[in-house]
């Protein structure tokens, strides 16, 4: 399971010009799932990106969490983080779980995130978005469970 984090001020998602997801200050989290991964990866993962400590404190150190500062996610689906461009000029997305898989793992991530109280917004899994965001920083992470559990 893959996730690109980036620290906003604000981000919404629209689908079809109607907004269906919106944060104030928080992450937007981008999340792809992969054959292979399990609901184990992806409660820890949504545990990882909640604790992350990149908000600045009074001293102007990145050391405040998402509950720190009452920030909230902005989850949403793209399978084209698993798109592999290392052949041609046209990415392949076989590393992209099937819906059948990917949909039930990306819920849990979501569920995993609200269970922690923080403010949860989401896309729609599958559907064409238009993603807005306002970076704070800019700061971005990408977190991978794959390399996460090859450094244990």
């Amino acid at each position: 399971m893959r996730a690109v984090i980036q620290r906003v001020e604000k981000a919404s998602v629209s689908i079809g010009g109607a907004v269906c997801g919106k944060i104030g200050q928080g992450f937007l989290v981008l999340l792809g799932v992969t054959e292979g991964d399990t609901v184990e990866d992806a409660h820890y993962l949504a545990d990882k990106t909640i604790k992350l400590r990149v908000f600045t404190d009074e001293n102007d150190k990145m050391n405040l969490s998402l509950a720190d500062i009452g920030g909230g996610l902005l989850i949403v689906s793209q399978f084209t983080l698993y798109g592999d461009c290392k052949k041609g000029n046209r990415p392949s997305f076989t590393g992209a779980a099937r819906p059948d898989t990917a949909i039930p793992l990306y819920e849990a991530f979501v569920a995993r995130c609200r269970a922690s109280g923080l403010p949860v917004a989401t896309g729609r899994f599958g559907a064409d978005m238009a993603v807005s965001l306002v970076n704070d920083g800019p700061v971005t992470l990408i977190m991978d469970t794959a390399q996460m559990r090859n450094n244990n």
